[in-house]
């Protein structure tokens, strides 16, 4: 495991583990630069930490969205090195982002394997609260793209009933500037035929959500500025 000042105590067996790879495939993407060396422990036992998992799990989000492994080490390269690994996981949640919705079904045992960690029911009611999870019947459904993202937030200080709201107003925001920019390229599709429309959607998708988050990372970076804290959201300004 890793503490919670973030040493790194994983082994390449429990890193692989908890991104849900092979130690073949952890070993071959060291190789190739795209993890970080480990921390050498005592008889020369490498140890990772949450920045090698959330790498990692970038790493397999770009995979899954088609890109070659030529395209993922040119995605990295262009990363400030000193990303943190909540930074690391926002750009995974961009990525995951560009695709269509990715909800799938578990039992309990089999959404805590895909957690990465033990789920109480205050748990599951936390992530229902995100609209990560939702009970079916004696399962769950859950959105794959969101999922470990929300299960970060679980060690968050935040009621239930802030979570919720919070989740209202980022939907009520979201909508209103998804029908907005609607509206503004409407002119610009009406002329073109359906395949030119599909290109430009599929190229818009990433440009406008890195642009809708790169804005409210900095607009929260403001607000918090205004009570005086110093805050790590998003990374340095």
């Amino acid at each position: 495991m890793t503490t919670d000042t973030g040493k790194p105590t994983l082994t390449v067996d429990e890193l692989a583990a908890r991104a849900g790879v092979t130690v073949r495939t952890v070993r071959f993407y060291s190789t190739r630069g795209l993890l970080p060396p480990p921390v050498i422990g005592p008889r020369r036992v490498g140890h990772y930490g949450r920045e090698h998992l959330a790498r990692l799990e970038l790493i397999e989000e770009l995979q899954h969205q088609g890109m070659t492994l030529a395209a993922i080490e040119r995605y990295l390269r262009q990363l400030p090195a000193d990303l943190s690994p909540h930074d690391l996981a926002i750009h995974r949640a961009v990525v995951a982002s560009w695709a269509p919705d990715t909800v799938e079904s578990a039992d309990r045992p089999e959404l805590e394997e895909r957690a990465g960690r033990r789920l109480s029911e205050e748990d599951i009611e936390r992530l229902a609260a995100m609209g990560v999870v939702q009970p079916d019947g004696d399962g769950y459904r859950f959105d794959a793209g969101l999922l470990r993202l929300g299960v970060r937030l679980l060690d968050v200080p935040l009621s239930q009933e802030s979570i919720l709201a919070a989740r209202n107003v980022l939907v009520e925001h979201a909508r209103v500037a998804a029908h907005e920019l609607a509206e503004l390229f409407r002119g610009e599709v009406s002329e073109r035929d359906t395949e030119d429309v599909r290109s430009l959607s599929a190229h818009m998708h990433p440009i406008v959500v890195q642009a809708l988050l790169t804005t409210f990372q900095r607009s929260l970076r403001e607000e918090l500025r205004g009570w005086g804290v110093t805050s790590q959201v998003g990374g340095p300004s």
